[in-house]
């Protein structure tokens, strides 16, 4: 939204207005299949449902002061204002239609990031990283890097629409050696892990415990201090905890959602989950920490004085913990013991319920979860569990791939991208959970030798990856863009291309997921953004659980219509 822009108006309640607001599509895809729940007025049928007015927020005053940027609004009654709408067909087609496979499990078990897709628990795919990257250096601080354009279309820096749209732009950043100019740093006092959301950025600081920043003025030029700890003052908020060696922090979503407001019945709405007014924290030696931050949503920038809600390491059993993924009502935590499934539906009050460890995960470092299968990183290589039953993980044999130095690990889609340290980006085809393959591995001739982490993000029609290496910096690397061979499809193959690079102040080792733009509801049925129809709704877990089991059972199916045979065996 711009002031100071005199406009015609694009709405029924007048003819002109002086702040403009234009609407650019960031990520389109055609790729993507989803049900849901209808509304009300037709019975809450199953219905396909789309990602749609997924509004983010920049205002501009009229000195072109950005006073705020890309923020995420929050419907009326708390979840993330990142719309879905359902859509009731209105055609037949006469060819072609959605298979068996398209709703239920393969036989061949090659549909499981479909089945995420499907039920809106997200891929990881088309998220979205936005203007700025979040780097964690360790002792050496935090940074926030520009990556794209400030002007719509936001290209990202050296990417395929950047060539496009900023033609000199473009020529500029290829003569400089593809480095990243802009950036705003803060020191800390050991940033191991990071993540944005809104207007704040939750850090693990080793030492220094859990953090949270200001980050609301990023990109505005009136603020010599984009990143900041107290604005208020330091008498006036305390937005951090003290532990003994905090070592990684994770939000329930990057999504922004208030579990404080209240719903009126009348809006058919369900309430948000408490457990979404938490951060939780993994520490080497106090296991996990649980840290209400739902006051910093409120308005009210004097009641943010944080504190402990739960420590909870029974027995020893979370020591040396170093990592942390949330999926639904579970924490699933990486430690000396192997991984540990933590039930923190109750923040207040976690319970240990299942666990995975030697001989089949040893000394696990990251993990990430998709549908029925957890991906996880430990001093092997890659291991596969599987997950149907949240509570109780299962290593499933023989599905391991040796990688000697993995290090941290993102999965998009039907792709698993390892950090694999000196031997680069070690991508894994996981279109069959139970039996990776190994795609390419990819190292920009040799450049990339370093790498701790990598995300995923969507800009335009581009996929980019942002890697945190190392002693080599931040990176930047388009994976797919319409120039790519195979660029259409569901989970077109990475054809990874450095576009851009930034020398950190200190070691990369961690960057920031971004936002979720195709997850509707968590693993455990709590519902996460708004739905634009009076009651309607994602599935809840009980639905989900219709498309995949019986009596407990993994079942699965084929497009392969029965012969006439086997129908008659099936009868007697």
């Amino acid at each position: 939204m711009k002031a100071n822009q005199r406009r015609p108006i694009l709405r029924y309640d007048g003819d002109m207005t002086r702040n403009w607001t234009s609407y650019d599509f960031q990520t389109l895809r055609n790729d993507v299949f989803m049900m849901a729940r209808d509304g009300a007025v037709t019975g809450n049928r199953i219905s396909p449902v789309r990602s749609s007015c997924a509004v983010l927020v920049t205002s501009y005053n009229a000195r072109r002061d950005v006073i705020y940027t890309q923020q995420q609004p929050v419907s009326t009654e708390g979840f993330s204002a990142e719309a879905f709408s359902t859509t009731v067909p209105h055609t037949v087609r006469t060819k072609e239609t959605k298979q068996c496979t398209d709703c239920h499990i393969s036989e061949a078990d090659n549909n499981n990031a479909k089945m995420a897709q499907l039920m809106t628990l997200g891929t990881n795919f088309v998220n979205f990283i936005g203007r700025f990257a979040w780097v964690g250096e360790g002792k050496r601080g935090l940074q926030a890097v520009a990556v794209t354009e400030r002007d719509e279309p936001q290209a990202v820096f050296g990417s395929h629409l950047h060539k496009l749209a900023y033609p000199d732009e473009f020529r500029k950043h290829e003569l400089n050696n593809h480095n990243l100019t802009e950036f705003y740093y803060h020191e800390a006092d050991d940033c191991l892990s990071i993540q944005n959301r809104g207007e704040y950025l939750y850090t693990a600081d080793g030492p220094g415990g859990f953090e949270v920043y200001d980050i609301a003025h990023i990109d505005d030029k009136e603020f010599s201090e984009r990143i900041q700890t107290a604005p208020v003052s330091p008498l006036g908020q305390r937005t951090y905890v003290k532990t003994k060696f905090a070592t990684a922090v994770a939000l329930p979503s990057t999504l922004l959602l208030d579990p404080a407001r209240s719903q009126r019945k009348d809006n058919l709405e369900q309430k948000v989950s408490m457990m979404y007014a938490y951060v939780f924290v993994t520490d080497k030696y106090e296991g996990l920490i649980t840290v209400n931050v739902a006051t910093l949503g409120d308005g009210n920038p004097d009641n943010n004085f944080f504190k402990r809600g739960a420590t909870y390491n029974p027995g020893g059993a979370l020591d040396g913990a170093v990592n942390i993924t949330i999926a639904g009502n579970y924490a699933y935590i990486a430690c000396d013991r192997g991984i540990v499934v933590v039930d923190v539906a109750d923040p207040l009050n976690p319970r240990m319920v299942g666990e995975a460890g030697a001989p089949a995960i040893v000394k696990p470092r990251a993990l990430a979860i998709q549908f029925r299968y957890a991906f996880v990183v430990d001093a092997q290589g890659l291991k596969v569990l599987d997950v149907t039953d949240l509570e109780h993980p299962r290593p499933v044999a023989d599905a391991s791939m040796a990688i000697g130095d993995a290090r941290n690990i993102y999965v998009a889609r039907t792709y698993a991208y390892v950090s694999g340290g000196a031997q680069g980006l070690v991508i894994v085809d996981v279109t069959r959970p139970e039996h990776p393959r190994l795609d390419q591995i990819y190292n920009d001739g040799g450049s990339i030798n370093d790498l701790n982490d990598i995300k995923l993000g969507m800009t335009d029609a581009s996929l980019f990856g942002y890697l945190a290496d190392g002693k080599n910096g931040m990176k930047v690397m388009q994976l797919l863009s319409p120039d790519s061979p195979g660029y259409l499809g569901f989970s077109p193959r990475p054809t990874p291309i450095m576009v851009a690079k930034f020398a950190t102040h200190g070691p990369a080792l961690a960057i920031a997921k971004g936002l979720d733009r195709d997850r509707a509801v968590d693993e455990s049925g709590n519902q996460l953004v708004v739905f634009d129809r009076l009651g309607a709704r994602p599935f809840t877990k009980a639905e989900m659980e219709k498309l995949y089991l019986r009596n407990g059972e993994v079942y699965t199916v084929t497009d392969t219509p029965p012969s006439d045979g086997d129908m008659a065996r099936k009868d007697k």
